[in-house]
């Protein structure tokens, strides 16, 4: 179907069929725009109208069966022209399947790319139905942009030879195949896998050959980026940047697909994109509800994202300076201000503002630790009442951080990666409590806590609503801590990241307005109490 908004998505058109519901099935539309003004649709087609495996041993979903076609609309989708259908030549994957290759099992949701007049996009063949041995082909066409005749498109299917976009070692699910151009004739490709990453590859020579696939990672630490069989999708945007979408956590399955991440890409010197610590940049407040391929427009300076649950599809404008935030990080090297209104060393200090997560937007905890052992637990900030209420942070044995949430009821625990804190080192942890989502982060020297090795997810989404956790109203700050910033508000990723960057220097007390903070410590004349090891062990 097509269908228009002239509001920026606020409103659609009623829509149009650009095949007809009595079939053949057609399925997994990617449109692509000339400068002309036509635009093209790809997607697969049942041609053949297969509905069963040879043999008629089973009906089966038909979706990714048959041919590759297009068809095109000079009147803004309005109306569409007949099916025309691509050359799909016939490769060993395709000869290995249920069918010999007398019928093809494929997918695409690589929107075409323009590169120097060049259009590509990517798909994924399958080798047995379903869903296993896919690899990455990809389709390219020199003449689609200015070639009024469609029977006159050339066409290419890359790479050359009869394999596609794969490695053994990544397993039987390889699959949602996209790209991006990087200039130069230079394409860089990601897809999904069931091994709780995605992998990347690049080429060299527009799309002929293609270096062996590798897990990808994000560039300043090298550590894997983690996502379930969900799709992974590129884009490069207009200032030659580049955006990652994908889940952060290391399920194999096909749930768990909400929130929705963004990592910001960076062309370097060597060829290699530089990828960032991620965003948040979208959720549904409910957790089972999935969140999947998108696309994102660019117009005008401004971005949006699409995304579809299955059945319910948006747009949805995103922050400018998330996006920058992103492409910015390892440049930055500021502490932020917005929001703070504590910045203190050891002792005990009033809290200048109340801590209630159902009105606020979150909190922040930006913590600077002085070298030592993580030989027992240890308390290093506590504005707990005595009924338990409040925010505590404490080391562990197995050198991770902890922070304890509550106003009563419900409690929420949660806990950095382990192993991440290094005896006799200076580290900086942030503690992030984004309320609306529902999400408590860890930022550990400059990088974002993901379960490592250990776990599934580093971030955790607490089910329960959590109020007032103000507490005591005090925050004792423990010997341990050499500065400590207090922000009543979640910060984002990158701005933890500046944070990290800018270094820890001498605590300023700076402040709701540093002047009123001063005032209010001078007024409330308060000594300092520092932390015994025994309130840690067991918080209430």
């Amino acid at each position: 179907m097509a269908t228009r908004s002239e509001d920026q998505g606020r409103s659609w058109s009623k829509p149009v069929a650009i095949e007809p519901s009595s079939g053949p099935e057609a399925s997994w539309a990617t449109p692509s725009v000339t400068p002309y003004g036509r635009v093209f649709v790809f997607y697969t087609c049942n041609g053949d109208r297969v509905r069963h495996l040879p043999g008629g041993r089973r009906r089966i979903r038909a979706d990714m069966l048959g041919w590759y076609c297009f068809r095109y609309s000079d009147d803004g989708g309005r109306t569409w022209s007949r099916r025309y259908r691509l050359p799909m030549r016939v490769t060993e994957c395709d000869r290995a399947n249920d069918w010999q290759g007398t019928v093809q099992i494929f997918w695409g949701i690589d929107k075409p790319k323009i590169d120097n007049g060049v259009v590509r996009f990517a798909f994924t063949k399958i080798r047995r139905y379903m869903l296993d041995g896919g690899e990455g082909w990809l389709f390219e066409s020199p003449n689609l942009l200015t070639e009024r005749d469609p029977t006159r498109l050339r066409w290419r299917m890359l790479p050359v030879g009869e394999k596609g976009i794969r490695a053994e070692a990544f397993g039987l699910v390889q699959e949602e195949h996209n790209h991006a151009p990087i200039g130069g004739g230079r394409l860089f490709m990601v897809y999904r896998t069931a091994l709780g990453f995605p992998c990347q590859t690049y080429s060299r020579d527009g799309g002929r050959t293609w270096e062996w696939p590798t897990p990808m990672t994000y560039s300043a630490s090298g550590r894997v980026m983690k996502s379930p069989r969900a799709c992974p999708k590129l884009w490069r945007c207009s200032n030659g940047k580049f955006l990652f979408w994908y889940h952060n956590h290391s399920g194999r399955t096909f749930r768990e697909r909400n929130p929705a991440w963004l990592a910001g890409g960076e062309l370097r010197a060597d060829g290699r994109i530089w990828w960032s610590e991620p965003e948040v940049v979208l959720y549904d407040p409910e957790p089972q509800v999935r969140i999947s391929y998108p696309d994102l427009i660019e117009q005008d300076g401004r971005f949006w994202i699409t995304e579809t649950q299955k059945s319910v599809a948006r747009v949805h404008p995103i922050d400018l300076s998330l996006l920058d935030g992103l492409w910015r990080q390892g440049k930055v090297r500021e502490v932020v201000r917005r929001g703070l209104v504590l910045d203190i060393g050891p002792s005990e200090h009033r809290l200048p503002v109340r801590a209630d997560l159902r009105t606020d937007s979150g909190l922040t905890l930006d913590i600077w630790l002085r070298p030592g052992a993580f030989e027992r637990s240890e308390l290093v900030v506590d504005a707990r009442d005595g009924a338990g209420r409040g925010v505590a942070v404490w080391t562990r044995e197995d050198r991770s951080v902890a922070v304890l949430l509550s106003d009563g009821q419900p409690r929420v625990s949660w806990r950095s990666d382990p192993g991440g804190l290094s005896p006799g080192r200076r580290h900086h942890v942030v503690v992030i409590v984004d309320a609306r989502p529902r999400l408590v982060l860890f930022v550990v020297d400059g990088k974002l806590c993901d379960g490592g090795s250990a776990r599934q997810y580093g971030w955790l989404r607490y089910d329960a609503e959590l109020g007032d956790v103000t507490g005591s109203g005090r925050l004792r700050v423990g010997k341990r801590v050499a500065r400590l910033r207090w922000y009543n508000r979640y910060l984002r990723v990158s701005e933890a990241v500046a944070n990290y960057h800018a270094g820890g220097g001498a605590a300023t007390r700076a402040g709701h307005g540093a002047d009123a903070t001063a005032r209010a410590e001078r007024k409330a004349r308060v000594q300092p109490a520092l932390l015994t090891n025994e309130a840690c062990e067991r918080p209430r």
